[in-house]
């Protein structure tokens, strides 16, 4: 039941789709019928309510903290089991048929949860990229591979293992966004296109 219930309460607060229900409360139909159809926080900023951009952003960072943290406290040792799900139950969240974010934020949550320091790195990283090249990928993917690479460097290698599994996962998520990159059609952040 410690490897279980971590995993379960981590996949559902992952699961729960705070891009999609706040543009929906707030008048902006199905955020999956918009932009790249995401339900995380950039695909909410080409809404054009930034407000509801950053309550998605801090709301999916806040899920990670939250798994990682109630795992902590209810079965010690589980915060990296808790820390795959929440991040998991982000980007295929059974409600939506699987079909959800690319783990970003969610994942800047669980690298603050498991350790500040790795989650002060993955922001520094975060903020740093995205604000050098306004791309907004670019940024997420950066961060989500400084995260176990700074979990070694600052002394926290019993979670390299589950930070590297999440960084291929962000990769992976991000396939797409790699080849614009390599075409040089990726998007700036405020572009029109």
């Amino acid at each position: 039941m410690d490897t279980l219930l971590p995993l379960l309460v981590g996949y559902l607060l992952g699961s729960v789709p705070f891009g999609l229900i706040l543009t929906r409360l707030t008048g902006g139909g199905d955020l999956r019928a918009v932009g790249s159809g995401n339900i995380g926080a950039t695909n909410v900023l080409r809404t054009g309510k930034k407000g509801v951009a950053a309550a998605t952003l801090l709301l999916d960072m806040g899920k990670g903290l939250a798994a990682v943290m109630i795992a902590r406290h209810v079965w010690p040792g589980s915060e990296a089991l808790a820390a795959l799900a929440v991040v998991l139950g982000h980007c295929f969240p059974v409600w939506l048929k699987f079909k959800g974010g690319k783990g970003v934020a969610t994942m800047m949550g669980v690298s603050l949860g498991l350790a500040w320091p790795i989650g002060l790195a993955y922001a520094v990283v975060w903020l740093g990229v995205l604000f050098t090249s306004r791309i907004s990928s670019l940024g997420g993917m950066s961060a989500a591979v400084a995260a176990p690479v700074a979990a070694l460097l600052l002394g926290h290698a019993a979670y390299v293992p589950v930070l590297g599994l999440l960084a291929l996962l962000v990769l992976f998520l991000h396939r797409e966004n790699i080849a614009r990159l390599r075409a040089g059609t990726e998007p700036r952040v405020g572009s029109k296109t």
